[in-house]
């Protein structure tokens, strides 16, 4: 993989963490198809092997096999190797490689880690990426020895690796469990009243969704809030918003006959897990259709850019946000914090929402009339693969090889990123020496 970022290739940056993200799941892919990987010790059906690699590469947790009872300790192990890989991003698990092996990192590799990460500027990103690998070890353990106690009494010795797997995934945003040995694709549905559990998968959740730059400026300022940068407020401000909203709808309106301590634990999970980790401790398919849509919107959203989510991002939405407030305010420009939002964001902003939405709409049109499914079931299941989340209402295992391939290229468009794929296509900005006539045309 790091070869890909040698300075003699001639891929731009765009093209080589595309490549770096099918080349990891194709050999993922491979791996899982070898009879050591599943139980049964038989070959796994290349398509199949190839579906539950990129949604582990893509950290997004649909399956067509239970996790926990199809796969052997080696195929749990790719699988959970695939996760990591894919949370912390291809070309910074490549980058971490060559700072242990002391190799020099070019320019251009830099250049390529700056867009892996989302980070703001060239200088620094190779500290910053031993402090995402560092960051993402300690808290990954930290996450396994709370869970570790609870899991070793239900599960003996195994719970020492269900702790390990569920702290990763949790914190790489996967959703992929373990838990099919309590039921076949049940999640954590039997934990739903267990506090520990609950309580750590959600913060590694929201620790892992809130990224790693975010986290990088609160190492800086520590609790000088005033010199945060205005990404950090706007993703801090807007994950807030979105965790306790929700989980005063569920709290409300969904989960009325449940006992009172379980009743807040299933609201404030249910309210995490949708951006973008794709555990669940209820029955999603029990939920009313008004709470699914509202999972949908979440799953759409995601998390943070430069993390372990996916889906447009919290700042996308927040930037739409201010653009429409402006608007309604008559202002000259959007504004965060008292700091201007400049229009190549706005406009990179209406293009990612506008390629998901009819990215999201397409798939689920599709797959519904492949599959003769009704339309929110398969709008739940695209909006899950596209935003990487994993939910699911079940119908995932029963569709079609054409739909199965939807949801691959789903989830890898999501992982990846719309504007990648675009600025991977071309290669170049022309300068514009000249420009066209304005005339003026009325919207809304």
């Amino acid at each position: 993989m790091w070869q890909l970022l040698s300075p003699n290739r001639k891929l731009n940056s765009f093209q080589i963490i595309i490549f770096g993200f099918a080349a990891v799941i194709l050999v993922g892919t491979i791996l899982l198809m070898l009879p050591i990987s599943s139980v049964e010790r038989e070959s796994t059906p290349f398509l199949e092997s190839l579906f539950t690699s990129t949604s582990a590469v893509c950290v997004t947790g649909l399956v067509l096999h239970d996790t926990g009872t199809y796969w052997s300790a080696f195929g749990q192990t790719v699988i959970l190797m695939l996760i990591q890989i894919g949370g912390v991003g291809v070309v910074t698990a490549a980058a971490s490689f060559a700072l242990v092996s002391g190799r020099k990192i070019s320019l251009m590799q830099r250049s390529t880690i700056q867009e892996a990460i989302s980070a703001p500027k060239v200088g620094g990103v190779v500290r910053l990426t031993g402090f995402i690998i560092k960051i993402t070890l300690v808290i990954e353990l930290v996450g396994a020895a709370v869970m570790a106690p609870v899991f070793c009494r239900e599960f003996g010795a195994r719970g020492l690796w269900y702790a390990l797997f569920h702290s990763v995934s949790a914190f790489c945003n996967a959703g992929f469990d373990l838990m099919g040995v309590r039921g076949k694709f049940s999640s954590l549905t039997t934990f739903a009243a267990q506090p520990v559990i609950n309580i750590t998968i959600m913060l590694l959740i929201i620790i892992g969704g809130i990224g790693f730059l975010t986290w990088d400026d609160i190492r800086t300022n520590k609790f000088h809030l005033s010199r945060y940068r205005m990404q950090t407020k706007v993703i801090l401000c807007a994950a807030a918003i979105l965790i306790t909203i929700p989980a005063i709808y569920f709290f409300l309106f969904e989960f009325g006959e449940l006992p009172l301590g379980k009743r807040l634990l299933c609201s404030f999970f249910q309210s995490v897990t949708p951006r973008t980790a794709g555990f669940n401790t209820v029955d999603l398919n029990s939920i009313s259709e008004p709470g699914q849509y509202l999972i949908i919107t979440l799953m759409l959203i995601g998390g943070a850019p430069g993390s372990t989510a996916g889906g447009i991002k919290l700042t996308t939405a927040a930037v739409l946000l201010a653009n429409c407030i402006s608007t309604f305010r008559r202002s000259e420009y959007a504004h965060f914090f008292g700091r201007r939002i400049s229009d190549e964001t706005i406009k990179s902003a209406a293009t990612v929402l506008m390629m998901y939405v009819v990215l999201f709409w397409t798939g689920g049109l599709a797959i519904s009339l492949f599959e003769g499914l009704p339309m929110t079931d398969c709008l739940f299941e695209t909006a899950s693969a596209i935003g990487t989340v994993g939910l699911s209402l079940g119908i995932t295992q029963s569709i079609g090889t054409a739909s199965r391939a939807i949801l691959i290229a789903l989830m890898f468009f999501g992982r990846v990123g719309g504007l990648t794929l675009i600025y991977a296509a071309v290669s170049g900005k022309e300068k514009v020496v000249s420009m066209l006539p304005q005339e003026k045309i009325t919207v809304g």
